[in-house]
Order: structure tokens, then C-alpha cells, then sequence
């Protein structure tokens, strides 16, 4: 299968799936805001590997779970909406990479944050960091 046709597919599903799971699935375990951010497909078109972002993080886990439990309903309905002779099996999978930045972010805030509550006369890490663009005396010439 061309590697063209196998993005153009995944694509497709992408769109779909996630207009299924945004209609909601009746599982008590859903919760949260659930977004498909990837979407493989082997290269035959049997299997689908879809990778599912859960915000907040602290529903992952069961999220996840009832997203898998309802694979088949979800790959049925996703069926409807797109125009395969075949429906590709749904695997789904957590996306790690959405939780990293978010991670990452959170971490970044807490630092602005502790950078602007240090008093101004305080000696921060970059302060004592000497600034690229200043040369110093340097710059100059040799001294006489």
C-alpha cells in the first residue's frame, strides 16, 4: 500500500474517531476532555494504532480504559463516517508526548513564578550568567 494512501487513511479515521468519541461514549469512566492526536495504520490497512491525549492527566487511566472497552463501538460508528471497503481494527494507546509538555509547561510556570516572587536584590542562576552581547573591557583593545 503507498505510504500516501496509508496518511490519507489515517487522517480520515483521525476525524472520525474523534468525532465519536466527542458525540460521548455512555462509560462512567470517561472523563475529561479525550483528543486523538495520531492515528497510524499499517501499511495493508488491518490495524489502526490510535493514540489518545486525556486532559486532565488524573483521568487517564480510566479514560483509557473505557476508550479500549469500547473499541469495537467506536470503530463501528467511526465505520459510518468513513469510506473503507475494509474498517481497520482500532488499538488505542495513551499519547505520553501531551502529558510530557504539559509536564514541562507546569514546570516552566513554577519557575516564572518563583522568579517573580524572589526579591529583585536576589542573586537568581541567570544573573550569575555573564551576558553574550556584554564583552566587557575586553572589547576595548589591549590595555596600555
Amino acid at each position: 500500500m503507498s505510504g500516501r494512501r496509508t496518511e490519507r487513511v489515517a487522517g480520515e479515521l483521525q476525524r472520525a474517531i474523534q468525532k465519536v468519541i466527542t458525540r460521548g461514549l455512555h462509560d462512567p469512566r470517561m472523563r475529561g476532555l479525550v483528543t486523538v492526536t495520531k492515528v497510524e495504520v499499517s501499511g495493508d490497512l488491518r490495524d489502526a494504532t490510535v493514540f489518545v491525549s486525556v486532559m486532565p492527566h488524573e483521568h487517564e487511566n480510566l479514560t483509557h480504559h473505557a476508550v479500549r472497552d469500547a473499541a469495537r463501538h467506536i470503530r463501528r460508528q467511526a465505520g459510518e463516517l468513513v469510506a473503507l471497503a475494509r474498517m481497520p481494527e482500532l488499538h488505542f494507546k495513551l499519547d505520553a508526548a501531551m502529558r510530557k509538555q504539559a509536564q514541562l509547561l507546569d514546570a516552566l510556570a513554577r519557575e516564572r513564578e518563583r522568579r517573580s516572587d524572589a526579591p529583585a536584590d536576589a542573586e537568581t542562576p541567570d544573573a550569575a550568567l555573564p551576558d553574550p552581547d556584554d564583552s566587557g573591557p575586553a572589547a576595548e583593545g589591549p590595555l596600555s
